[in-house]
């Protein structure tokens, strides 16, 4: 509890060093208006991002693609800077500094953060200029939710950043598996996923692989696991007409009381790391829930490494009634900087978002297209890939997680609170829920009060 209580200090304390060199409190919504017909590109810019490996080389392609082709000289300079949490903690230290990077991957809440200090460039300044700008077309183009995502009302509207991908929490089933049980589809409703769930505890799957117990669902503490469960059951986390998380509401407490009844029954196992892939993949967990980010590498690895091959699929999080499911995803922003850069760093953004760029992008990563005209491009690959067409019409019940200064560290929270309750199966749920949901708006409250104009 004091490692805990000291990192979110430690973050808040940045947080006040940042907003204080400044010498506001918050971003002022006010932009001034440029003539960017007039303004010349930089021709070096930096872009802090997170993907490595495999994505690292198809990322590095469309960058290499840009240098050689665009008609201004750009040229970018891509650099893996960590994870997102250790990205935010590096943009923290540089905003509004002459080191910062010109285009950052970063989530809405971290962005969020950013603007606290008025650090982030509006986009709007620029998206519908003549020259340079998205043309209406274009702009219809994104799918509405993805584009509205990183629009903050909290900032007058500004427009603080663009999608380049999105994922979803998906549930991943073994369908050999649930065949040998008897069953001929995945669950639809919590008490079908409950029943399977801890019926191949005692029935193993003929292929499974390996040392582990077979389980009904190895799972990680993870904020975006909570948000997908409290969605399934109809619930959510934050109303944003009150501007207050709404953990406590009797949806959130009934998604974590039948997370704690699976783990009372043993029917759940806790791991670390992504060792739900790997116990999916051999065979020895029934079900994940988990992003649909895996789809393309992790999990066929994981099958590959483990049972060697076996029918499964993705679907809907088990829901009360309705499908409503999590969809997140970074989008990519352009720290303040000088016009030149700013202006540089746009141009790129237009190229990475482009339609044939995303084709690529989207089919090489298994990221979810943000564009309406790429879908309908992709159709081959959707038939020659179930799990990613099956997770892709999911696309249409998406909810979101709240873009709100804060977030990080209430993730923290809801992690520790998924731990309380699962944990221990005679853990009070309600009271749990309770205290986190007094946490997170004591938190949010905190970061709000720095949207006010500091005094000079």
């Amino acid at each position: 509890m004091r490692r805990k209580v000291f990192i979110l200090a430690a973050m808040m304390l940045i947080a006040s060093f940042v907003l204080s060199a400044c010498g506001i409190g918050g971003g002022t919504g006010k932009t001034e208006k440029i003539d960017w017909s007039e303004i010349t590109p930089a021709t070096d810019i930096t872009f802090w991002h997170n993907h490595s490996g495999d994505r690292e080389l198809v990322l590095n392609k469309i960058v290499d693609d840009f240098n050689k082709t665009n008609e201004y000289g750009i040229t970018v300079h891509a650099e893996v800077a960590g994870r997102y949490s250790e990205i935010y903690t590096k943009m923290m230290t540089v905003l509004n500094t002459p080191d910062v990077p010109d285009i950052v991957v970063g989530y809405q809440n971290q962005v969020a953060m950013y603007q606290l200090a008025d650090a982030i460039f509006d986009m709007n300044t620029i998206i519908n200029d003549p020259t340079f700008g998205l043309s209406k077309a274009d702009q219809k183009d994104y799918m509405e939710a993805f584009f509205a995502q990183d629009v903050y009302s909290l900032y007058d509207n500004q427009r603080l950043g663009i999608p380049p991908n999105r994922s979803m929490e998906v549930m991943y089933y073994n369908l050999s598996w649930l065949k040998e049980m008897g069953y001929d589809a995945a669950p639809k409703t919590p008490e079908e996923f409950k029943e399977m769930a801890c019926k191949a505890v005692n029935q193993p799957f003929s292929k499974g692989t390996g040392d582990a117990e077979p389980i009904g669902m190895a799972m990680r503490y993870d904020a975006s696991n909570m948000a997908s469960w409290v969605f399934a059951f109809g619930g959510d986390i934050y109303n944003a007409k009150t501007n207050q998380f709404t953990f406590d509401s009797k949806e959130a407490i009934a998604a974590m009381t039948f997370l704690q009844s699976l783990a009372k029954d043993g029917c759940v196992r806790i791991v670390d790391g992504y060792n739900d892939q790997v116990q999916f993949g051999a065979g020895k967990s029934l079900f994940t829930v988990a992003s649909s980010s895996g789809l393309g590498v992790y999990y066929p690895q994981a099958i590959a490494e483990g049972v060697g091959e076996m029918e499964w699929n993705v679907g809907p999080v088990p829901n009360t009634g309705k499908i409503k499911q999590n969809i997140y995803g970074a989008s990519v922003s352009i720290p303040k900087s000088t016009p030149e850069r700013e202006l540089a760093a746009w141009i790129f953004l237009k190229y990475y978002t482009s339609p044939d760029v995303q084709v690529y992008w989207a089919q090489e990563t298994q990221y979810f297209p943000v564009r309406k005209s790429v879908a309908e491009k992709m159709t081959d690959f959707f038939e020659t890939y179930p799990p990613y067409k099956t997770a892709w019409e999911l696309i249409q019940y998406g909810a979101f997680e709240p873009a709100v200064p804060g977030y990080d560290p209430i993730r923290t929270e809801m992690n520790n609170a998924m731990a309380a309750i699962i944990e221990d199966p005679t853990s009070d749920v309600t009271a749990i829920m309770t205290a986190l949901n007094e946490t997170a708006n004591a938190i949010l409250a905190e970061q709000l009060e720095q949207l006010a104009p500091a005094e000079q």
